[in-house]
């Protein structure tokens, strides 16, 4: 990778951090805190509990979804409905889980496919809407977020395959031999689920970058009418690739339903959808820049518990938030600029030092007799 790649790849979420930072120090400075404290307080709040495991959990969730997002992302296609998709797929999971027993790993990866075919049939729906009609996917994915929580609250009824857990409805339970079993580090127990989060990222970028599919699909995201020119049959890589999506954000509700709650209920943990997005601008649709992303975001969540022992408010970690995601796509515009105008003075410099192309420019600028 040449050193202007690199540049180009980590100058642009840098900067967008850095300012963040800036900007939550000012706000800091000005409600009257110390912004050292606040950081200080932050990164000390991660070896105290199980602080430092719940990170790593939620980045796992967050990855799922930013992968999600990014494969969208390539095709130029924004699918906003990954927070429907997942947690329809969780639930789904979740009650045909409760509803069987099999053996061991047979009874686990028989929810992981439900999840992943619930979250793909689900996608599926905007992907022939976007293909054959030529419906945005932003609006049909959308409203296909409202329309899964209508779903999810029928399917968990008491009447359908709620249950009732004291004020709380639930799924029942899946057994034991479908859950997926941890690592217990002494302070907390790592999903069993981050292993396959890591899995797939290396899945990823081996499909991206090493196989037909992968050059096709970005491809047809740089250009449709080129790609359609050059044999890849665009309509379908935009169903395949919506549809791929939907299927791997329909994991990103198992971490926790097979690692922790072991069922789908109201009160299920939501918001994960938007949160990726995020992910994925900010690492920039490449597996390992998300991991960082979702790494970061998740130290962000989980160590502001720690200003409240300092008298910080921990909206100051909205605003951070906020301001990263705003930032980053500045800074990519910023930098993509900056290094196109570098490129065309690097061409016009080797034009000149060829013989004869020293008035190429006046040249091309004289009209035609």
């Amino acid at each position: 990778m040449t050193v202007s790649r690199i540049r180009t790849a980590l100058l642009p979420p840098v900067l967008a951090i850095v300012f963040a930072a800036a900007l939550c120090a000012v706000a800091l400075v000005i409600s009257g805190a110390s912004p050292l404290t606040a950081l200080g307080v932050m990164v000390g709040q991660v070896g105290q509990g199980t602080t430092a495991v719940d990170i790593v959990n939620s980045a796992a969730i967050y990855y799922f979804v930013a992968l999600a997002a990014a494969i969208g992302f390539q095709m130029k296609l924004f699918n906003i409905g990954i927070e429907g998709q997942y947690r329809l797929a969780a639930c789904v999971a979740a009650i045909v889980g409760g509803l069987i027993v099999l053996p061991p790993v047979l009874h686990t990866l028989v929810i992981i496919v439900v999840a992943v075919l619930v979250g793909a049939v689900w996608a599926g729906i905007p992907a022939l809407l976007k293909a054959y009609r030529g419906v945005s996917e932003v609006i049909s994915t959308i409203m296909l977020n409202a329309v899964s929580l209508g779903v999810i609250a029928f399917l968990i009824r008491p009447d359908s395959f709620g249950v009732l857990q004291g004020n709380n409805i639930s799924t029942k339970p899946i057994e034991p031999s479908g859950q997926f079993p941890g690592l217990d580090t002494g302070a907390g127990t790592v999903f069993g689920m981050v292993s396959v989060a890591v899995l797939l990222g290396v899945g990823y970028w081996f499909l991206l970058n090493r196989t037909r599919f992968g050059f096709e699909l970005r491809a047809s995201g740089e250009s449709a009418t080129a790609a359609t020119a050059g044999g890849v049959d665009a309509r379908r890589m935009v169903i395949i690739a919506l549809v791929l999506s939907g299927a791997v954000a329909g994991l990103a509700g198992l971490p926790e339903v097979l690692g922790r709650d072991f069922a789908y209920t109201l009160t299920s943990p939501q918001g994960y959808g938007f949160t990726g997005l995020a992910v994925a601008l900010l690492g920039r649709n490449h597996p390992a820049g998300m991991a960082f992303g979702a790494l970061l975001w998740a130290f962000l969540d989980k160590s502001a518990i720690a200003l409240d022992n300092v008298g910080v408010p921990r909206d100051i970690v909205l605003i951070m938030q906020g301001s990263v995601v705003l930032s980053v796509v500045v800074a990519y515009e910023i930098v993509r600029r900056y290094e196109l105008a570098a490129e065309q003075r690097r061409v016009a410099v080797q034009l000149r030092s060829v013989p004869g192309t020293e008035n190429v420019s006046a040249t091309e600028k004289e009209p035609s007799a």
